[in-house]
C-alpha cells in the first residue's frame, strides 16, 4: 500500500511539473510569434501577424512596395543617370482656374495640374501584366523627384484636402509620372498706358531651382498641346489666347537654365468701366452745360449747379484712383476724367465772367445816366448780385441814313485832296480790345456761344478719344 501511495504522488509531481513546463513553453512560442511578426516587416517574405496588419494595413503595404522598388538599395538623393547626360523631364499643365487678376498689386492667382515625366531605371520593377503602381505623397518623399518651381511667384501651396493632392505612378521600366495639383500667386508685369482699353500679356514660368541645363532638361512633353485648360470665365477679363513656349534663363553664378513658359493674353471688358466711369462723367459734363440756359441773373441756381458737378467729377476720379496702382505715367482713364473735369471747371468760369461782364455793362450803364433816378441799385442786387435789364431805360442809337454812292467806273477822277462827304461810313476790322468791349457790353452773348462751343468742343474730343483707344 506504501509503494502504491508513493507512485500515485509521482505521478502527480510530474504531472504538475509537464504542465508548468509545458505552459511556460507555450507561452515562449507565442512571445516568439509576436516577436517574428514584428520583425518580419523588415525580411522580405517574413511571416506578419494578423493584429499588426489589420492595425497599419496602409503602412504595410507601403513597406512591401518599398521592398518591390528597392528603395533601400539606391540613394536617391542623386539624380537618375548622376555624371552622364542631363536628365530629360517632360511637363504638361492643365490650367484649372484663374482665381483671381490684382491691377493693384499686379499679380494673378491659377490652380493648375502640374505633371512631370522622366525616367528612373532604379524604380524598375518584374511585372508579368505590365501594369504601373500608383502611389501618394508618402513614398514621393523617398525617391528623387524634379525641384520645379514657379519663377517671380509670390505664394504657391499645393492643396491637401483632404489628403495631399500628389500622385506618383510608376511603370514596370522606370518611366515615372509625378502629378500635383497647385495653387500659385504670380507677378504680371502690366501696362496701364491705355486702361480700361488695354490688353494684358502675362505669363507663369517653370524652371528647375537646383539643376541647370548640364543635368536636368525641362520641355513641354506633347509640344503647344502640352498646355490644355478648362471653360475659365472671368469677370473682368476675357482670355483670348493661351500657347506653351520655352526658353534659356542665364544666373551669373550657376549657369544656364531652362525655362517654360505658360503665356496668356487677357482683354478686358469695357462695359463694366462704361457703366461705373464713363457714362457718368459724360452726364455730369452735360449737366454742367444746363447753366448756359439758365438765366445769368439766377445766381444761386448757376453757382450751385456748377459746384455740385465740380464735386461729383472729384468724386468720380478718386474712386477710380483708388483701385488703381500709383503708376507714374498718364492712364487713358486719366485723360478722360481730367478732359471733362476741365469740360466742367470751364462751365463754371465761364458764369463767373457772364456775372463780371454783367456787372460791367450796369454800372457803366450808371456812370453814363441811362440808370434813371428813381431806380435802386442797392435792392436790385440784392438778390441776385447783379442788375436787371428790366429795371433800366436804355436808349437806342439813331440810325445813320444810308448815302448813295455813284459806280467807280463813271464817277470822274476825284482829286485826292478832297476828303469824303460826312455821310460816308469806312468799313474797318475790330481790334482785340473792340471785341472784348463788345462782350462786355453784350455779356448775353456769352451763353450764346457757349450753348454752341462747349458740345461742339466735347463732341471732337470724344471722336478723337475712342478712336485712339479703341
Amino acid at each position: 500500500m506504501k509503494v502504491d501511495a508513493l507512485t500515485c504522488l509521482a505521478l502527480t509531481a510530474a504531472s504538475f511539473v509537464a504542465m508548468v513546463t509545458g505552459g511556460r513553453s507555450s507561452g515562449r512560442r507565442k512571445h516568439k510569434e509576436v516577436f517574428l511578426g514584428e520583425n518580419s516587416k523588415f525580411k522580405f517574405g517574413g511571416r506578419i501577424d494578423y493584429k499588426l496588419k489589420r492595425q497599419d494595413s496602409t503602412k504595410t503595404l507601403l513597406i512591401k512596395s518599398e521592398q518591390l522598388l528597392r528603395i533601400e538599395e539606391h540613394d536617391f538623393a542623386m539624380r537618375p543617370g548622376f555624371g552622364g547626360a542631363a536628365i530629360p523631364v517632360g511637363i504638361d499643365v492643365q490650367v484649372e482656374s484663374i482665381d483671381s487678376i490684382s491691377e493693384v498689386n499686379m499679380d494673378f492667382t491659377m490652380t493648375l495640374y502640374l505633371r512631370h515625366y522622366w525616367k528612373d531605371e532604379r524604380l524598375a520593377f518584374p511585372s508579368q501584366n505590365n501594369q504601373s503602381r500608383t502611389f501618394d505623397s508618402r513614398l514621393v518623399k523617398k525617391i528623387w523627384v524634379p525641384d520645379v518651381f514657379f519663377v517671380h511667384s509670390k505664394r504657391s501651396f499645393i492643396h491637401d484636402t483632404t489628403m495631399e493632392n500628389i500622385m506618383l505612378r510608376v511603370y514596370p521600366d522606370g518611366n515615372i509620372l509625378y502629378s500635383v495639383r497647385v495653387t500659385v500667386t504670380a507677378l504680371c508685369s502690366m501696362d496701364f498706358s491705355s486702361f480700361p482699353l488695354d490688353t494684358q500679356n502675362c505669363s507663369l514660368e517653370l524652371e528647375s531651382y537646383a539643376y541647370n541645363e548640364n543635368d536636368l532638361m525641362l520641355y513641354w512633353k506633347n509640344g503647344n498641346d502640352s498646355l490644355r485648360t478648362d471653360e475659365i470665365v472671368l469677370s473682368q477679363f476675357f482670355i483670348e489666347h493661351f500657347h506653351a513656349s520655352s526658353g534659356l534663363a542665364f544666373y551669373s553664378s550657376t549657369g544656364w537654365y531652362n525655362r517654360l513658359f505658360i503665356n496668356f493674353i487677357l482683354q478686358r471688358h469695357i462695359f463694366f468701366f462704361m457703366l461705373q466711369t464713363y457714362f457718368p462723367t459724360m452726364l455730369m459734363v452735360v449737366l454742367s452745360w444746363v447753366s448756359f440756359w439758365i438765366d445769368r441773373r439766377a445766381v444761386p441756381a448757376r453757382v450751385s449747379l456748377g459746384i455740385t458737378t465740380v464735386l461729383t467729377m472729384s468724386t468720380i476720379i478718386t474712386g477710380v484712383s483708388s483701385s488703381m496702382p500709383q503708376v507714374s505715367y498718364v492712364k487713358a482713364v486719366d485723360i478722360y476724367l481730367w478732359t471733362s473735369f476741365l469740360f466742367v471747371f470751364l462751365s463754371v468760369i465761364e458764369y463767373a465772367a457772364v456775372n463780371y461782364c454783367t456787372t460791367l455793362e450796369e454800372m457803366r450803364k450808371m456812370r453814363r445816366g441811362k440808370i434813371p433816378s428813381t431806380f435802386n441799385a442797392s435792392q436790385a442786387m440784392a438778390f441776385d448780385g447783379c442788375f436787371h435789364d428790366n429795371d433800366i431805360e436804355l436808349t437806342t442809337f439813331a440810325r445813320m441814313a444810308p448815302t448813295m454812292t455813284s459806280d467807280p467806273l463813271t464817277m470822274p477822277t476825284q482829286n485826292p485832296d478832297i476828303r469824303p462827304s460826312e455821310g460816308t461810313r469806312l468799313r474797318r476790322q475790330r481790334s482785340v480790345r473792340e471785341n472784348v468791349d463788345l462782350l462786355v457790353n453784350n455779356s448775353y452773348m456769352i451763353d450764346s456761344y457757349s450753348r454752341l462751343a462747349f458740345p461742339l468742343s466735347y463732341l471732337l474730343f470724344n471722336i478723337i478719344y475712342w478712336s485712339l483707344y479703341s
